[in-house]
């Protein structure tokens, strides 16, 4: 090998996790050669091209796991050679790029699809543990605002799954989890499909576990420059699975509604004039019967 070669090769045997979370550009300016360099390096070893390099050590870390401590050690490197700011608006643009990339790929028929079969289940059961929790609390929350059919398979007193026992082919699970994948919401889905209990999932691959038992599976993407890995493509499909969920059932949604904000307002539970109070007073419905 030449030189600059070796210089190359140095690098990525003594940085593999480097190698899978750093940009080429950064891993040539680390390894003191040029970019071009990484990339007649990986012709070199009979590969197309640099991303092959990078996508073999990113599925070494991946089933790996290397831990959210091994991927802060990256993140530091990026952040002080590019400065906080610089830092913030990579994050911030590359989460942006992921949820366009859901409106304009093939997952938006899977959200589609998704929202009508929570829409006709008799119960939904949310399950979501650790950074997928926000996730499903939030649809559950939407959910509950404009209905009674939505239970949280929480974890409070260690009891979280019990109400799942009550759980019919009539109604669906709805379980969120992204490597790495928590225990206890697979364990529940495939409990699920082992007794015919449709599932819908929101995960990050084809080949994740959820993926492999859900009836319905919305995958987003999960890569960040942080050392944690984003939950805001999945927190955004959430939202709109809220909002199509309530246009297809639009009369029993808007009575909903107007109890729930009758309820807030008698309450007192947000801040508003007099007159906003007076006028929620004045369109509440009529009572539900006894």
């Amino acid at each position: 090998m030449s030189e600059q070669f070796q210089l190359a090769a140095r690098y990525i045997i003594d940085h593999p996790h480097d190698v899978a979370l750093l940009s080429m550009r950064d891993q040539a300016r680390l390894a003191g050669v040029q970019p071009a360099t990484m990339t007649r390096l990986a012709k070199y070893l009979s590969l197309g091209g640099y991303d092959e390099v990078r996508q073999m050590y990113a599925d070494a870390v991946r089933n790996g796991d290397m831990g959210f401590a091994r991927k802060a050690d990256a993140q530091v490197l990026t952040q002080k050679r590019k400065g906080d700011q610089s830092f913030a608006r990579e994050i911030l643009r590359s989460q942006a790029e992921q949820i366009l990339h859901l409106a304009e790929s093939s997952q938006l028929d899977a959200i589609v699809s998704t929202a009508r079969r929570l829409a006709r289940a008799s119960r939904v059961y949310f399950i979501g543990l650790r950074s997928s929790h926000a996730i499903v609390w939030h649809l559950h929350y939407i959910l509950s605002m404009i209905g009674d059919r939505s239970v949280m398979l929480d974890a409070v007193a260690g009891t979280g799954t019990d109400a799942f026992a009550r759980a019919t082919r009539d109604d669906v699970l709805f379980a969120t989890s992204v490597f790495p994948y928590t225990r206890i919401t697979v364990e529940l889905a495939e409990y699920a499909h082992q007794n015919g209990i449709p599932i819908v999932a929101i995960t990050d691959s084809k080949v994740a576990p959820l993926a492999r038992v859900a009836d319905d599976v919305v995958l987003v993407q999960t890569e960040s420059p942080s050392f944690f890995h984003t939950m805001t493509p999945a927190f955004a499909v959430a939202e709109v699975l809220g909002a199509l969920i309530a246009g297809q059932s639009a009369e029993a949604a808007r009575e909903s509604l107007l109890r729930f904000d009758v309820h807030l307002a008698d309450f007192n539970t947000h801040l508003r004039s007099r007159t906003q109070t007076r006028n929620l007073r004045s369109s509440k419905p009529p009572s539900l019967p006894e």
